[in-house]
């Protein structure tokens, strides 16, 4: 008995140790979206994305202009397989609408990171498109 619980305690340990350096999913929340009357067709979308420590995007598309606010932390953007920038909070980075977001990492491992997204695009149409 006393083995087993050795063993349970070892086990429990390691995964609390452990959890926090496997990468989770980002948190997107839509804060906003408003169409725009004087560009028909078109509307702005604000989201707030939180990056766990650790958390990458796949790779993928907006087919919007895209202004990225960091708000804490730091993250890695990139686009169109360019040289990839680090961004800390106050920091902003740019997307455009035919740009492929091959880059978008949190710097830490163990750290979290936020950002605001303000999305130019037309109305009703997905925020992310995955690119292969």
């Amino acid at each position: 008995m006393k083995k087993l619980l050795l063993i349970l305690f070892l086990v429990s340990s390691v995964l609390l140790v452990c959890s926090p350096l496997i990468a989770q999913d980002a948190k997107v929340t839509s804060l906003m979206s408003k169409p725009l009357p004087d560009i028909p067709g078109k509307e702005l979308l604000m989201i707030a994305v939180e990056y766990p420590p650790g958390s990458s995007d796949p790779v993928h598309r907006h087919n919007a202009q895209a202004f990225v606010y960091v708000l804490e932390g730091s993250v890695v953007m990139g686009v169109n397989g360019g040289k990839p920038v680090t961004l800390t909070a106050g920091q902003t980075f740019y997307e455009g609408p035919n740009d492929i977001h091959t880059v978008g990492r949190n710097a830490s491992k163990t750290m979290p990171a936020k950002f605001l997204v303000f999305l130019l695009k037309d109305k009703d149409a997905p925020v992310l498109i995955p690119v292969k």
